[in-house]
């Protein structure tokens, strides 16, 4: 989709600190982090929520959680800790309809809330 910002991340036209890689999946830091360590990790191919994604490539959550441990490896924080999170619809908090997770870390998470 040309007008989605994720979209263009993950096709290289907007660039990024890109964490970890595989041919699915991406995972880079978010630009309002909420923790020392804050990433988003999305799928390669558009999705606009988490319920599509689940509907149409279920085997993209799991690369997704395979992404979120070697970014934690990457970022040394695989032994501290990290909390995942998936923001589904308005009420649920999504902001950027392109299904994503964040990672949180790097410190005690307490009662954070994530933007989009």
């Amino acid at each position: 989709m040309k007008d989605c910002i994720f979209c263009r991340i993950a096709s290289g036209e907007i660039p990024v600190k890109r964490v970890y890689e595989n041919n699915d999946v991406l995972v880079f830091p978010d630009i309002y982090p909420v923790a020392l360590v804050h990433m988003l990790i999305i799928p390669k191919r558009h999705f606009d929520t988490t319920l599509e994604l689940s509907d149409q490539a279920p085997e993209l959550f799991g690369a997704m959680l395979r992404a979120s441990t070697e970014a934690a490896r990457n970022l040394h924080i695989d032994r501290s800790g990290f909390r995942l999170i998936l923001n589904t619809n308005a009420d649920g908090g999504q902001e950027i309809f392109h299904a994503h997770m964040h990672m949180l870390g790097g410190e005690p998470i307490g009662r954070l809330r994530c933007r989009h």
